[in-house]
């Protein structure tokens, strides 16, 4: 399928592996020239190097930290406009939620709430005068269906979720389409973490710990990086002019929401 975004221009962050490479990938198979971010320059390089002679697209790596304003300052110059921009960090840690103090709730709406916000505004006013731009803010399961040790992150998304659910319908009206991706259990990075995290403190192995939540999956089995990326690909596509401030859930059917 043609997704009609052939030679538009877009970020992805957090974009060196896992969700972020995943939702790379699959822009840069539709044709589109991509800013790509992260922190660690190494593996950030070698990721925008293997995009751009497998795909023929422009792909510019840029490593920040978008969660600061001197990050963000940094990926922007590099970008200039930006046709397509999908938002993405790292969630904060698991916790108990006596323990969070307001410093670590900051740090939390810095990282998953307020950064997004940021490049929003300063990227969409340019889609708007064009009349063409797409938003992807990759999130979390837990948007629709709250973990309890993951209180910070629950916090900071549905903060994010909030500001999307009035700001996209603001924007349709200029072409301008933005909406949520969320994630539940896939096989990057962050499931590792959390396996490892529930491996440490239940005293039994990674692998019993990943069986275990692969049962609480309909399709008893972790997402992968490559489909989510194809997803983001069609939310950022010609197609989606009529999806409007939506949640997308990609979560195996864990979640179980009828509405």
């Amino acid at each position: 399928m043609d997704l009609g975004i052939k030679s538009k221009r877009g970020l992805v962050c957090a974009a060196s592996k896992g969700l972020g490479r995943g939702c790379a990938e699959a822009l840069a198979a539709a044709g589109v020239d991509l800013v790509i971010n992260a922190r660690g320059e190494e593996a950030l390089v070698h990721t925008a190097s293997e995009i751009a002679a497998k795909y023929g697209v422009e792909c510019t790596p840029v490593a920040a930290d978008i969660t600061t304003e001197e990050g963000r300052a940094r990926v922007l110059a590099a970008l200039g406009q930006a046709d397509i921009l999908v938002t993405n960090a790292g969630g904060p840690p698991p916790g108990n939620w006596q323990d969070w103090s307001r410093d670590d709730f900051i740090r939390a709406l810095d990282g998953n709430m307020l950064s997004a916000i940021a490049l929003m505004q300063a990227l969409v006013p340019g889609m708007m005068e064009r009349g063409w731009g797409r938003v992807v803010n990759i999130t979390s399961q837990s948007v629709r269906s709250p973990i309890d040790v993951l209180g910070l992150s629950n916090t900071a998304r549905l903060g994010l979720t909030g500001f999307v659910a009035g700001m996209s319908r603001a924007v349709a009206k200029d072409g301008v389409i933005v909406n949520n991706l969320l994630p539940g259990i896939h096989a990057t990075d962050r499931a590792t973490n959390l396996d490892g995290g529930a491996s440490k403190a239940e005293g039994i192995s990674v692998d019993e710990i990943r069986k275990r939540r692969e049962l609480t999956i309909p399709t008893r089995s972790y997402g992968t990086a490559e489909d989510f990326g194809a997803t983001c690909a069609f939310m950022c596509s010609q197609y989606a002019k009529f999806m409007v401030g939506q949640n997308i859930l990609l979560d195996g059917g864990s979640s179980n929401i009828s509405i």
